[in-house]
Formats: structure tokens, C-alpha cells, sequence
């Protein structure tokens, strides 16, 4: 199941390859169309809109939490360049006299390091950011009033905005905390009700890569009883039917059969499952030193590829019956640094794409000669003539891989495609791992 489902080359009409070219080199200069969703449905009969978890969202694309989303001015600037939706910088939770039980993720250091990053796996380059922060380093209430203030400009500009929280997870056999939980969730659910958010509070919870390297995720079971118990203790914080939740799992430093099982557990073993997953986090290597000389987070193709490699086991036991419940929707992230590797993960199911490393590459990584780095990004991701979501989703109508309805071809459509003419290329995965 470690194989990609794209083709190399895609098979496009010549009229269509040099359309997208010009398209390219014109939108490098001038910047993207103003409402670049509609432009591409009048003009290549492409639909982009989809859903973040169960919130719909113009188009797939969406920053995922960290350093570039800590303050109103990024978030500004992201949803006037056109991004479907952002998740806000990870607060940290605490109990209503201020104290939180990880204290020790709350670090303000904001130092990061672009570099070029090559696949142990498959040789692969690509991008790499390594940074020291963890979570939210201000104070609660100043994430309050970010969280309203974003809430504002998401609904201005059409982009969805949802915070992220970090709560307390326990070793071993430990307590939860449980007033950390919820007077979090209960302070964010109030906040999203006075900003004039309709319905329940959208929340990522998020299992981060550090986590993943720290004393506490070395015990495999401790970890299994975080996804059993965590989105209970989140949901019974509110009133039922009061929140949203998505969780953000972490890649752990076990091998792939035991990543499976996290995901297994979560949406099977729980007395509460999440209403959606985002996955995955970056990858963590202990031997590999940052700048204080202990193990850093990574991302890079060894991640996209694990990711997807570990989507493609589970779809499959979803296609065979073997899971007791079903899939919630997915949210993907990791070394999304192109559309063709956005589509990657959406013929896995996943309706929408988080990014951040993609978003901080030096100038000349992009194509675009103007604009701040999210729309250059965004022209990247959409119109890069060999590696660009407009070329791949083309190829998937020309090649009659996702159907088209009155010449419309739907990003939403390639989300299902596992469940329909993909079937055969998770089942014959299957088939010739037996006969390996």
C-alpha cells in the first residue's frame, strides 16, 4: 500500500496543457483572480469547494496551527489571499485559576529553519521547517479575544476559522485534568457563541509532533488511552450536540501496524468519537538534533509518504468491512507541497488539505513574483502547469477516474473515488502484499 495512485505524466489534451501554462505565467505577474473558485469553474469547469470536517469550505486548501497563525494580522492577510479555512496557533488548556498541567508546551520561541529536506525512503526533495515553540505562549484570555477577532475576519472574507487546543494528557495511569478540560472548552465555546458564530464550537484538538517524542508517548497504551478518553472528556465539557470535534493525531515513533491502531482506536474504543480526524502530524526523530540538542519534529516526503501509506490500510479495511464503526471525514496534513500530492490524499478520502511549511518557503521557491506567501502558495497549488491541481484534476475527468455532471468536475467527487473506481487499487493492494 506504499504505492501513489497519480501517474508520472499527466494525460491532458495539448489545448489544455498550454491553457494552464499561460494561465501560470500570467497569474505570476499579475496575482490570482479575485475569486479564484469561480474562475476555475467558468473556465476549466472545476469545482473546489469541499468540507473541513463538517464545516464547508470554498475551496480544500487551509493553514494548518502554528507559528503562522498566532496573530489577527496573519490571519487577515491568509483570507484575503483566498484560503478556504485556518486553524489558529494551539492554545494551551488550563482550569480557571490559570493553571496548566502542560505548562511546559506554553514556550514562546518563534526561531524556524526552511531548509531543503531529502526522503530516506524514496530520495525524494522537498521542504523541511524546524522550530523550537510549541503552543500558544500569551495568556488565556489573549487567546480569547483572538480567537473572537478571527472569528470576524474569517466570516468577512468567507474563510473558515477554528482554534486548536492542546489539554492535559497524563502518564501512565496518572489523573486527567479534568478542570482544564472544562473550563477550556466551556471559555471557547462561549467565545465562539459571542463572535456570532452560528451553531456548535468547531475545535481541533491537536496531538502534536513533540508530544510524540516526549517521555510521556513512550508507552504504547498510554498513548491507546488518550484516543479512548480524550474526546469524551472534551465533549462532556458542553451540552450535547454543542461542539464539533476534530482530532489531530500524531505520528508516533512505533512502527506503521501500531499507527493503525491509534487511528482503530480512537474512532472504535472511545465512549465519544470525534466528528473528524486531521492526519497527520509530523514525524519525530530522536536522533536527529535541533538547535538544543535534543530530537526535533520533521516533515518532508518520508511524511507525506507514511501518511498516505497508512490512509490507503485503513480505506482498505474500511472497503473489507473490518472496522466497527465508521471513518469520520478526514482532514489531511504533512508535506502537502503541491496539488498533484493535495489530490494524493483526497483519493484517500480526505476533503481538505492543511498546510504550513508551504507557506514559508523562500521567494524563489515560488513561481509567483508578487503577493505574500499564502496566494504565491496558492498559485503554486493550483496552477503549477506539471505538479498543479488544475493539471490533476483534469487528468482525473479526461481519464474517467471521477465523472463529470454537466461538464463539472467536482473536488468532492475525487474524495469518493476510493469508494467507487478506486476500490480495485486498495483491495489489490491487499492482494499483492499476501503474495510478497
Amino acid at each position: 500500500m506504499d504505492r501513489l495512485i497519480l501517474p508520472a505524466v499527466p494525460n491532458l489534451r495539448p489545448s489544455e496543457e498550454a491553457r494552464i501554462r499561460r494561465d501560470y505565467e500570467r497569474f505570476r505577474h499579475t496575482g490570482l483572480p479575485d475569486r479564484v473558485e469561480a474562475y476555475l469553474l467558468e473556465e476549466y469547469g472545476i469545482d473546489v469547494s469541499s468540507n473541513y470536517g463538517p464545516a464547508p469550505i470554498k475551496n480544500p486548501f487551509g493553514k494548518a496551527a502554528g507559528q503562522l497563525s498566532l496573530n489577527t494580522s496573519q490571519v487577515r492577510t491568509d483570507a484575503q489571499a483566498g484560503l478556504g479555512f485556518v486553524v489558529l496557533k494551539t492554545v494551551i488548556a488550563e482550569n480557571g485559576q490559570g493553571q496548566r498541567s502542560m505548562e511546559a508546551w506554553a514556550i514562546k520561541d518563534t526561531r524556524m529553519k526552511v531548509e531543503p529536506i531529502v526522503g530516506k525512503e524514496t530520495g525524494e526533495t522537498g521542504w523541511n521547517v524546524t522550530w523550537n515553540g510549541r503552543g500558544w505562549h500569551g495568556t488565556f484570555a489573549e487567546y480569547m479575544r483572538f480567537v473572537s477577532a478571527s472569528l470576524h475576519i474569517g466570516r468577512e472574507w468567507g474563510t473558515v476559522v477554528v482554534p486548536s487546543c492542546k489539554y492535559h494528557l497524563p502518564a501512565r495511569d496518572d489523573d486527567f485534568a479534568l478542570e482544564e478540560y472544562r473550563y477550556t472548552t466551556q471559555s471557547l465555546a462561549q467565545v465562539w457563541r459571542q463572535a456570532g458564530e452560528a451553531g456548535p464550537l468547531q475545535l481541533e484538538k491537536d496531538f502534536s509532533p513533540t508530544l510524540a517524542g516526549s517521555d510521556r508517548a513512550m508507552q504504547q497504551e498510554a498513548i491507546l488511552r488518550w484516543y479512548r478518553e480524550v474526546p469524551k472528556l472534551i465533549r462532556s465539557a458542553v451540552p450535547p450536540g454543542e461542539i464539533r470535534l476534530g482530532i489531530k493525531l500524531m505520528n508516533t515513533v512505533f512502527d506503521d501496524d501500531f499507527q493503525l491502531q491509534t487511528i482503530r482506536t480512537l474512532i472504535e474504543e472511545g465512549e465519544a468519537r470525534p466528528d473528524y480526524l486531521i492526519y497527520a502530524n509530523r514525524l519525530y526523530d530522536r536522533a536527529r538534533l535541533d538547535s538544543g540538542g535534543g530530537g526535533t519534529a520533521y516533515g518532508g516526503p518520508d511524511l507525506s509518504r507514511r501518511n498516505l501509506r497508512i490512509l490507503s490500510r485503513l480505506r482498505r479495511l474500511e472497503l473489507q468491512g473490518e472496522l466497527s464503526a465508521p471513518v469520520p471525514v478526514i482532514s489531511g496534513t504533512g508535506d502537502v507541497r503541491s496539488g498533484k500530492i493535495a489530490l494524493e490524499y483526497a483519493l484517500r478520502g480526505a476533503t481538505s488539505l492543511q498546510m504550513h511549511t508551504l507557506f514559508q518557503l523562500p521567494a524563489s521557491a515560488y513561481g509567483m513574483s508578487r503577493g505574500p506567501k499564502t496566494q504565491r502558495a496558492l498559485h503554486e497549488l493550483y496552477f503549477h502547469p506539471e505538479n498543479g491541481l488544475v493539471t490533476w484534476m483534469l487528468h482525473l475527468r479526461e481519464t474517467g477516474e471521477i465523472g463529470h455532471r454537466d461538464g463539472i468536475a467536482a473536488f468532492r467527487d475525487v474524495t469518493t473515488w476510493y469508494q467507487r473506481r478506486g476500490r480495485d487499487f486498495f483491495l489489490r493492494g491487499m492482494i499483492h502484499e499476501r503474495q510478497r
